[in-house]
């Protein structure tokens, strides 16, 4: 896929008693250059042209495998329980056979479900709820779990998102900006975490610029952490060079 390339921005757990956050993950994000001054286009540009065009199939494969890779290089350097998330457009969830070529993927690159977690825009999911949802019990059943992004900002029942069964649910930085003196944002977030974790779903806050506003987060309860205060998308080498070996990692538990 020539132009295209991957970056990764750092999830943690935030930890408690102001000790250092655990890096536990990492979203896998698309990034294209143009080919004529390879300067760099928004995903929001060119993203809609893939799904429009049909590209988006062979593409978001590509960056499956790509995001694979990089996962089982985690995995050989002695870390346990890193998840590596990974977008997946509507257009892909509802191709036939998107299952059976995950799947196989996942086995070419030495990957488990286990190693990914597949995150869908609410407005994807419930553009077409019904059919969406039969495509999401099949990768289930095959053992990927869901995270379900920007949430709050789309219309979704709440009955079909307990029918969905996501593991995760993306608080969208929209809400995050807020944080804390915006009482509104605050009370929706408080909602949202407390609505996820009464459903057993982890909540993910993505856009965190400033320390008030992880600190804000960590009282509210919410589960894992990522934006530029903690970490910019990176390049795979710089991600690597995160991570410590497992009995580090065990040691900062």
């Amino acid at each position: 896929m020539e132009g295209f390339s991957l970056v990764y921005q750092p999830q943690y757990r935030p930890a408690a008693n102001d000790r250092a956050a655990v890096l536990m993950g990492a979203e896998a994000l698309l990034r294209w250059n143009h080919p004529e001054d390879l300067s760099p286009v928004s995903p929001a540009r060119f993203i809609p042209v893939a799904e429009e065009t049909g590209l988006i199939v062979p593409l978001g494969d590509w960056v499956f495998r790509t995001a694979c890779r990089a996962a089982r290089k985690v995995r050989e350097r002695g870390v346990v329980g890193f998840k590596m998330a990974v977008n997946l457009s509507a257009v892909q969830l509802r191709d036939k056979g998107c299952g059976e070529r995950l799947l196989q993927i996942l086995t070419e690159e030495g990957c488990t479900p286990a190693d990914i977690a597949l995150e869908i825009t609410e407005s994807a999911l419930m553009g077409d709820a019904e059919g969406n949802l039969q495509a999401v019990h099949e990768l289930r059943a095959n053992g990927f779990r869901f995270a379900i992004d920007d949430f709050g900002t789309g219309y979704s029942s709440l009955a079909y998102l307990r029918k969905f069964a996501a593991a995760y649910v993306k608080i969208d930085k929209s809400f995050v900006d807020g944080l804390p003196g915006d009482d509104a944002s605050r009370q929706i977030v408080a909602a949202v975490i407390a609505m996820a974790h009464h459903l057993g779903l982890e909540t993910i806050a993505e856009g965190i610029e400033t320390q008030a506003q992880l600190d804000c987060l960590r009282d509210l309860g919410c589960d894992i952490i990522q934006g530029y205060l903690l970490g910019r998308p990176m390049p795979e080498a710089q991600l690597m060079a995160l991570l410590a070996p497992k009995r580090e990692m065990e040691d900062i538990e």
